[in-house]
């Protein structure tokens, strides 16, 4: 009886130490945007692929990227780089951004959401 109780123990642990130690996930979406963007300090416009990836924001480095998307080719060149903020909010139907507007320029992002995503990015004032 004790054994099986100990055996039940430890694969409990086993399995908790397996999922906690589980592949980190990316995120990405491909969005066009139609007006010039402030992105971290960066202009950004057109078609482009938002990257969100959760190994690289555990190890202290910046977790979003924001790279050139070229149909039927996929990410291209990298636009702007930068660390985000986390935030829970409720999860959209779709990829969602904030911008503010500026008298005198572009909008600036704030924020951005990945469809089905309870967790919502703040942007950074500046790329790495």
């Amino acid at each position: 009886m004790r054994s099986r109780i100990l055996l039940g123990s430890l694969f409990l642990i086993a399995l908790l130490v397996a999922t906690t130690n589980a592949a980190p996930s990316v995120k990405w979406a491909a969005v066009n945007l139609k007006d010039t963007t402030m992105i971290a300090g960066a202009f950004v416009s057109g078609p482009v692929v938002f990257v969100h990836d959760d190994g690289r924001m555990a190890r202290g480095e910046p977790c979003t990227s924001v790279h050139r998307f070229e149909p039927g080719k996929g990410p291209g060149e990298e636009l702007v780089a930068f660390h985000c903020k986390p935030r829970w909010v409720k999860a959209p139907a779709r990829f969602t951004t904030a911008t503010t507007t500026r008298p005198d320029g572009p909008p600036v992002l704030t924020e951005y959401q990945f469809a089905g995503d309870e967790e919502a990015h703040l942007v950074t004032k500046t790329a790495r």
